[in-house]
């Protein structure tokens, strides 16, 4: 008969195959808790590329040729950069239904600096610093219609009050610090296995992240859970690594993933609470509205419930 062998190095069964994300392969899912990348994200490596013959043209000219080559693939480098963390920011921004404009412009002073890079590496005798400008300037203009701009204004945050929001964005960002820490934590381990439960744990902590971002109200009731309970986790996990790097202790690791089957329990117990009370909330302000509308002397017909199947004779 035969069996099945494993060990430390070998493939685990990690449960049904991922299904991936749009435009990927379904075998190269991405890992739990992180938005998508930006489509746009990998052509910023090809600006690079194309900035390697300045490095060519920096050696063999002199001491001006020597800098003016390696100024403009540093400046194109720094520029590539910084779209390339525009574009990741952006894709932060359109996976939330709540989300914050950037602070900083990152994609504009990448194209910017990109334009730069491409005006000073132009400059020659038979250019001139006019036409060199002229290069940077259409460089910079391209760049920014390739990649777009950032995004401008605030999503889903209209009729929020900026003061709760900006509590709910340090709470979120504390949250987010603790679910860091537990997945640097976690790391030690050197456990697949684990790590991939730390994923699963922190994807259920970052739905509840989400519900308090969409309704700023609830922050009360769930600053415990992003903030106490996380940072309760956070410590149990690195005393587990610091104890199962030493001594692989099997009642330890099963004491562990308790833990986490737990607190994802209650996070996601919390989660559909504030969901449901919102539901509450609106049908309440459903049955103000109408109430208002019939003292006016306008009948508002109720809607059948989608959730009931009509009769025969409907």
């Amino acid at each position: 008969m035969a069996r099945r062998y494993g060990g430390k190095y070998s493939p685990q069964d990690g449960g049904p195959p991922p299904q991936g994300y749009p435009g990927v392969a379904p075998g190269r899912a991405l890992p739990v808790g992180e938005p998508p990348p930006h489509p746009l994200a990998r052509r910023t490596g090809w600006l690079l590329v194309a900035a390697i013959p300045f490095l060519g043209q920096a050696f063999g000219g002199g001491p001006e040729a020597l800098v003016r080559g390696i100024g403009a693939f540093a400046l194109i480098g720094g520029g590539v950069w910084l779209l390339r963390e525009g574009l990741r920011a952006e894709a932060a921004w359109m996976a939330r239904k709540v989300a914050r404009r950037p602070a900083i412009p990152r994609k504009i002073f990448g194209s910017v600096v990109f334009g730069a890079g491409l005006a000073l590496g132009a400059q020659a005798p038979e250019m001139g610093l006019a036409g060199a400008l002229v290069v940077g300037a259409v460089g910079a203009a391209l760049s920014l219609a390739a990649f777009g701009p950032d995004p401008m204004k605030d999503k889903g945050m209209e009729g929020i009050d900026g003061f709760q929001q900006d509590r709910v964005a340090r709470a979120v960002a504390e949250g987010e610090k603790h679910l860091t820490e537990m997945r640097d934590a976690i790391r030690r381990a050197q456990d697949p296995l684990l790590s991939a439960r730390v994923e699963r744990f922190a994807a259920t902590a970052q739905d509840l992240f989400r519900a308090v971002e969409e309704d700023p109200g609830d922050l009360a009731s769930a600053r415990r859970y992003m903030g106490v309970y996380l940072m309760g986790a956070r410590d149990a996990t690195v005393k587990f690594a610091d104890l199962w790097t030493a001594t692989r202790d099997a009642k330890a690791r099963a004491d562990y993933e308790a833990l986490l089957t737990d607190l994802e329990g209650n996070f996601t117990a919390r989660t559909q609470s504030l969901i449901a009370g919102g539901r509450e909330g609106l049908e309440i302000e459903i049955d103000v509205l109408r109430d208002r509308l019939a003292r006016e002397g306008v009948v508002t017909p109720k809607l059948p419930d989608p959730t009931k199947e009509p009769s025969a004779g409907q």
